[in-house]
């Protein structure tokens, strides 16, 4: 992201000087930019990874396709799964850049020994679930079931407190969720799941229920019961501390993308007139 501002700052010069109307960067401003030597600029140019135009033994590069390209190289967000939460009315999955998000939940998971999944505020999920519990993995193959948890989810972000707190899912294991605030409005959760309460494991008619409840075999589900994650007292505790500060990052990424939006936007309208 440290180019699209350098980008913007250069063209802010471009467009105070004498040569606004060209609107060209030098191979000279692609290297500031870029933060590359000046043969790597000229092999991009010459294999089309640019884009760029020859003027004579000279290559240039127009400002308005530099952008277009900056923007596809680092702003443009990729749904881990397009079908987990429309676009059209999920705010959230056009604010964040999704891969480098899942990549941060991916490496807070492993750490914590939980599993962690990013959220609308209606408990649909914009990324994929991070080390997930055993019977997650049953339900998840199963559409209808895995409804079950987006309810939970959503119900969640019903909780009135602002602190997180464990609440029991359908399952039975424990979960808390970290508010993703971007301004003044909710946007999203962070929840971490999959948690032993202390009387895990369940009965044998327990888990029947369960099983029936999802719609699964008993027989499914079983095998996996134990596949979640037992944490002490103290790595609970931890949890409660750090979902919230998860959620923080994440509003974080949604506040400065948003911001560079806005720098990209108001260059785009100074070359353009």
């Amino acid at each position: 992201m440290q180019f699209v501002v350098r980008f913007c700052q250069k063209m802010w010069n471009i467009s105070q000087g004498a040569n606004r109307m060209a609107k060209m960067l030098t191979a000279k401003d692609m290297q500031e930019l870029l933060q590359v030597d000046r043969s790597t600029i000229y092999r991009m140019a010459e294999t089309r990874r640019l884009p760029a135009v020859k003027v004579g033994r000279q290559w240039r590069f127009p400002a308005d396709q530099v952008e277009h390209w900056l923007q596809k190289q680092t702003l443009v967000p990729t749904l881990a799964d397009p079908s987990a939460a429309p676009a059209g009315d999920n705010d959230l999955v056009k604010l964040l850049p999704v891969e480098c998000v899942q990549l941060i939940q991916d490496t807070f998971a492993e750490a914590l020994g939980v599993m962690i999944v990013l959220t609308d505020m209606a408990g649909r999920p914009i990324t994929k679930v991070s080390k997930p519990c055993g019977p997650y993995k049953v339900i998840s193959e199963i559409p209808n079931a895995l409804q079950k948890c987006i309810e939970d989810w959503a119900h969640m972000g019903e909780i009135l407190e602002l602190e997180p707190r464990f609440t029991r899912s359908h399952l039975g294991l424990l979960g808390t969720r970290g508010l993703v605030r971007v301004g003044t409005e909710l946007k999203g959760m962070v929840i971490i799941g999959g948690i032993a309460p202390d009387d895990w494991p369940p009965s044998p008619q327990h888990v029947a229920a369960m099983a029936a409840e999802f719609g699964v075999s008993p027989e499914a589900i079983a095998p996996h019961i134990t596949e979640v994650f037992y944490l002490s007292e103290e790595q609970k505790l931890l949890i409660l501390t750090t979902v919230q500060h998860i959620a923080n990052i994440i509003a974080h990424i949604v506040t400065e993308r948003t911001n560079l939006m806005g720098k990209l936007n108001a260059i785009a309208q100074l070359i353009t007139s």
